[in-house]
């Protein structure tokens, strides 16, 4: 992986990771909530291992199907992303 995609994926699991944790917060306190979608799309732009840890870590949308299939098919679908670049020669090993 190279080393520009492996610090954008690792900052986007940090924002991932966050955006759960700060919409739990806000659950809890009857405080303006973090969109959906956000918490999809920072997981679709490559925090989805943050998202998945931030969501069992703080207990939060586990009870949602669209959370606990989707975020688990995010990351299966980033996984073959990188597995079918590294196999066709564009990214470095």
């Amino acid at each position: 992986m190279t080393t520009a995609l492996l610090i954008w994926v690792l900052a986007w699991t940090l924002i991932a990771f966050v955006l759960m944790g700060a919409d739990k917060w806000k659950a809890r306190h009857d405080n303006w909530r973090v969109p959906e979608k956000a918490l999809f799309l920072s997981a679709i732009l490559g925090g989805s291992v943050g998202a998945l840890a931030g969501m069992y870590l703080f207990r939060h949308k586990t009870k949602h199907l669209s959370f606990t299939i989707g975020m688990p098919v995010i990351l299966a679908l980033q996984i073959a992303l990188v597995l079918a670049l590294r196999f066709r020669g564009y990214l470095a090993g």
